[in-house]
């Protein structure tokens, strides 16, 4: 783990956990739940903290990002149309070309090993070269 004594630039694993804290309901809870999920399928995930305070989850890529808000938690998968979804968990952003999200509502369950291949599958494809090369990748 790393050390909490951070000022300015707090590792996004901590201002992670710092949103769940504030958030203090069922979103929290939830946000805290579906991101031991995503450290339990993938162990080398990235935590990043981007966009003026969204939590992002990536390994060679973003996997999904996790936004609060009042009446839903939202997982947006930024590949997602192209992973197979048997259990059916994406029930958003259905009609983009690219992206995919879980929208989350108070009392809702999200199935934990169906949610867990949904990660796999976007590491996966993360890793398989098919997405486009970082503009900072190495020369």
């Amino acid at each position: 783990m790393k050390k909490s004594d951070a000022s300015q630039d707090q590792p996004a694993s901590e201002l992670i956990s710092k949103r769940i804290a504030e958030l203090g309901d069922w979103r929290g809870e939830t946000l805290g739940r579906m991101r031991r999920l995503i450290q339990d399928a993938d162990p080398d995930v990235v935590e990043e903290w981007k966009w003026m305070g969204t939590p992002v989850w990536s390994h060679d890529g973003i996997i999904c990002t996790g936004e609060s808000y009042k009446k839903v938690v939202k997982l947006t998968f930024a590949k997602g149309a192209a992973l197979k979804d048997p259990a059916g968990l994406f029930n958003s952003s259905l009609d983009g070309n690219l992206r995919r999200a879980i929208d989350i509502h108070d009392g809702e369950e999200v199935d934990g090993p169906a949610f867990k291949a949904l990660v796999l599958q976007a590491v996966a494809l993360n890793s398989s070269g098919k997405s486009k090369p970082s503009k900072k990748a190495k020369l």
